[in-house]
This record gives C-alpha cells, sequence and structure tokens, in this order.
C-alpha cells in the first residue's frame, strides 16, 4: 500500500478550480482556505477560499478538491515542534 503512495505524485488542477492529486499519504488539517497535506515529494499547502475535500483515498493516495485555488505550496516537513512552534517564529 504504501510504496504506491510514494512512487509517484502528480498534480492537475482544472481552471482553479478543480484539483487532483497522487501521492497523498496524509490530510494533516483543512478548513474553507487551507489544505495541508503530506505527500510523496514533501508537505503541501493549498491556499484559495471556499476550499472542499471531495474525496480522498488513503489506500491510492488519490485526493480530490474543490474551491477558488490561490497557491500550491511546497515545504519540507518540520520535525522540531507543531503547529505553535510554526506560529510564533
Amino acid at each position: 500500500m504504501e510504496e504506491t503512495i510514494l512512487k509517484n505524485h502528480n498534480v492537475i488542477m482544472e481552471d482553479r478550480k478543480k484539483l487532483m492529486l497522487t501521492g497523498v499519504k496524509q490530510v494533516i488539517s483543512f478548513d474553507e482556505e487551507t489544505i495541508m497535506l503530506d505527500t510523496a515529494l514533501g508537505r503541501l499547502a493549498v491556499k484559495g477560499t471556499g476550499l472542499h475535500i471531495l474525496s480522498f483515498e488513503a489506500e491510492s493516495g488519490d485526493l480530490s478538491g474543490e474551491g477558488k485555488i490561490n497557491a500550491l505550496i511546497y515545504t519540507s516537513q518540520e520535525s522540531d515542534g507543531g503547529f505553535f512552534s510554526r506560529l510564533f517564529r
């Protein structure tokens, strides 16, 4: 199962309204403005407005979502501290 997720990571965005991802290991957090994901290639933040996760298949690592997408931001995974330590830097 996990080998399939780690092999590929693809992003398909249609008209900045629909998003389809492969290689998603975990949904870390989400609300209408930010979706935080752990992918095969690092942490991904999807920023926008009215964001919704339509489906997430943990076994295959496929995720689809919609809303107005303003940014896709990849970051390295931070192992020290949690949300509040990053917030107050």
